[in-house]
This record gives structure tokens, sequence and C-alpha cells, in this order.
């Protein structure tokens, strides 16, 4: 046979090969792609789940929209009056009674109490009444979270010092306006409870223990703020002696304008049944 011929018939062997080869692929392609699709489809649904739970979380420590409610801080109430061994009411709050459990609830949470990774996932949670026996105030733990926390530099540490007590302050006026308007409110209930017509017992145990849970979150955020006055003197002691910094004046300012107003508070809870608030720690 001639070599002309030889090659031709290998180019026609070599093409058929080719196209063969293609033929498989077609097949074959669609299969696997089949085989593929449910697994990237998994996997692009738990990346999107993923997405979405970290975006409910909200950010800034907000808590996330799911845990928002109305009442979502009127647990404060029952707390305190059980704390105490009272009952707390049955009344729906008012306006005014909501907007105080809402205003007290930043106060009494301590500072540094959640780390940044739970705050985006909304680690809202319930607390203890400062009358609870088993609650202990360790005013060390502010000052040896913000030391051992990674920090860019010490300047960073004090920078959070004083975004604390001024977080702090700037929620001061609020707060107490709100329990002025709650507590000249409650005197009013108080005074107009004798002149109720055929006022039941249970009306006026609900009544009576209502102004009882608005007077003890009042005291709850009062006691509060002096721990953190306690707090923020240690981490600043803490810190001047690991660190010292121009900035400490500023902290150590800042702490003095708080304790000044939480030493002469506009309005005071009145204990219950002369039940005082005793500071732990």
């Amino acid at each position: 046979m001639k070599p002309a011929a030889i090659a031709g018939r290998s180019r026609a062997q070599r093409r058929g090969a080719v196209v063969a080869v293609a033929d498989i692929r077609l097949h074959v392609m669609p299969d696997v792609i089949r085989q593929i699709r449910p697994v990237l489809s998994a996997v692009l649904l738990t990346l999107l789940g993923a997405l979405l739970a970290a975006c409910s979380g909200g950010d800034f420590g907000r808590t996330r929209e799911s845990m928002r409610s109305d009442d979502m801080h009127r647990w404060l109430g029952a707390e305190v009056t059980s704390s105490v061994g009272l009952r707390p009411s049955q009344f729906q709050l008012t306006d005014e009674e909501r907007q105080l459990r809402d205003l007290a609830y930043p106060m009494i949470e301590p500072p540094l109490s959640r780390p940044a990774w739970k705050s985006v996932f909304g680690d809202y949670k319930a607390l203890p009444s400062p009358w609870r026996q088993k609650v202990v105030f360790d005013r060390t733990m502010y000052g040896r979270t913000l030391i051992d926390e990674p920090h860019r530099s010490h300047s960073s540490r004090y920078a959070q010092l004083i975004e604390d007590v001024r977080n702090d302050i700037t929620r001061f006026e609020p707060f107490f306006a709100s329990a002025i308007r709650v507590i000249d409110l409650d005197r009013k209930r108080d005074a107009s409870m004798a002149r109720v017509s055929a006022l039941s017992p249970r009306e006026r145990d609900d009544a009576v223990a209502r102004m009882q849970e608005n007077s003890l979150i009042i005291q709850w955020v009062q006691q509060c703020l002096e721990q953190r006055i306690s707090s923020y003197r240690w981490a600043l002691e803490r810190l001047v002696i690991q660190a010292p910094d121009g900035m400490a004046a500023d902290a150590d300012r800042l702490i003095g304008e708080l304790a000044a107003q939480t030493a002469n508070p506009p309005v005071q809870g009145q204990p219950p049944y002369g039940r005082a608030v005793v500071s732990k720690g």
C-alpha cells in the first residue's frame, strides 16, 4: 500500500477516535452534572442560611429582631419582686413603665459581659436582681476582661474604658427622666385608689405590686451604677500601673462625672417594706 494511502487512513482513524471521545463526553457530562447539582445546591443553601442568621443577629451589640417585642423587658418587674418575696403585678405595662424597663436594661447588664461574637448572634438573657443572695458583685471582672481581651495597644483599652463610661453618662439622664415620670404617676395612682369605687382586693394588690416593681427597678439601676463606678476605677488603676498614658486623665474625669451624678440622682426608689438595697462586693 502506498505511503500516502496509509497516512490518509491514519488521519481518518484519529478523526474517528476524536469524534467518539467527544460523543462519550457529551453523554457522560450531563450525568456528572446531575450528580453534582444536588451537592452544590445543599452547599449554597447552607451558606445562604449562615448569612441570613448573621444578618438577623443585628450589629453593634444590638439584639436580633426575632428577640424583640414590646414587652421584652417585662421580666425585670417579676425578677425584682420575686427576689424580695413579693408577688409581681398582673397589670399590663403602661408606655412609661415599658420605657423605664427598656432604658434600665442597658444600665443593668454589666459592661463587657458579652463578647462581640455573641452580640452579633443576639445573646440576650435575663439577669438576676441584686437581692438574690447568690449574686455576688466582683469589681475586678470588668477590668480583668478589659485587660485580657486582645487589643492592638493599651491606648485602645483606655478608649474602651472611656467609651463605656461615656455611654453610662449618656444613658443617665434619659433613664432618670423616665423614672421621674413613672414615680410621679405612681404617686397619683396611690392617691386615687382611696377614691376608686368597689376596688377589689386583687386590683389593689396588683396596683401596689406595680408600684413596688417600678421602685425596685430604679433601685436596681442605682446599685448597678455604683458597682460600675467601682469597676471602672479598679480597671483604670490597673491600666495606669501597667501602661501609663495621658488618656488616663480623661478616663478619671469621666468616672468622676458619673460618680457625681450617681451620688445625687434626680429620684430614688423607696425600698418596699423597709428592705434597703445592699451592695455586695
